[in-house]
């Protein structure tokens, strides 16, 4: 209901730079079109993570409080690494599991990425539409070109392990599936808890550091995306892995 309240310019800087993001990827998947309604619900089901990864946080930021001074080196660590990473990224491979595993439109390599993109870039929108509300339009231009694409960076991350368990799982190699899916959580937790705990020093030197750091995830994520939807096959009809290894 909020949204009522808000500025319309500021609703847009919110939500324009996801959307822009869905539909590159979107076009990126060059073999099949996912069923709209099936992109709809991943959108939706990024949104209830952001639910889902508040009560977490809050849950571990009063238990941690209990046990580290806030804002000590210890704390921040645990916070980003742990608490805010494996909520927010573990919250969205979650419910795209539940909602794609078994899907019949699950039937690309590819896919996998095009799945978790749109689950982290719902997150990503309805977080920082919070954002915006809170702090106005100066935030929604620093997200726009920081927060919002780097959730779309972890959400490449995701699927490209996830759509790797996929080809795996067809295959019937289980051993590997299950290990590319412990992956698809953990390195965006990763690369999500660098990006927090690099953005939050105060060391004026961090932020060039923080500056390479984001320049390296954008060039990555993009090299990842060309190469797999280059590179896609159907699932049935392929041989092994076809990118990122």
């Amino acid at each position: 209901m909020f949204l009522l309240y808000m500025n319309p310019i500021l609703i847009a800087a919110a939500v324009v730079p996801a959307v822009f993001l869905l539909i590159r990827v979107y076009h990126a998947d060059r073999l099949e079109p996912e069923p709209s309604g099936l992109l709809l619900s991943l959108i939706l089901r990024g949104v209830f993570a952001t639910v889902i990864a508040m009560v977490l946080e809050e849950l571990g930021s009063a238990l941690l409080g209990s046990v580290y001074a806030e804002n000590s080196l210890p704390y921040n660590v645990i916070m980003y690494f742990v608490i805010v990473a494996f909520s927010e990224e573990g919250a969205k491979y979650i419910l795209l599991r539940r909602r794609t595993w078994r899907s019949d439109a699950f039937n690309c390599q590819f896919d996998g990425v095009v799945y978790a993109v749109f689950v982290s870039l719902g997150f990503a929108l309805w977080e920082n539409l919070g954002y915006v509300a809170m702090y106005g339009l100066s935030t929604a231009l620093v997200r726009a070109v920081t927060a919002v694409p780097g959730h779309a960076c972890f959400g490449v991350f995701m699927g490209v392990y996830y759509g790797r368990a996929k080809r795996y799982d067809n295959d019937g190699d289980f051993v590997k599936a299950k290990r590319c899916r412990t992956m698809a959580v953990l390195m965006p937790a990763l690369l999500h808890g660098a990006y927090d705990f690099i953005a939050t020093m105060e060391d004026p030197n961090c932020e060039w550091m923080f500056l390479v750091f984001v320049l390296a995830l954008f060039a990555v994520s993009l090299k990842l995306v060309r190469v797999g939807s280059r590179s896609d096959r159907y699932i049935d009809g392929g041989e092994g892995p076809l990118f990122f290894g």
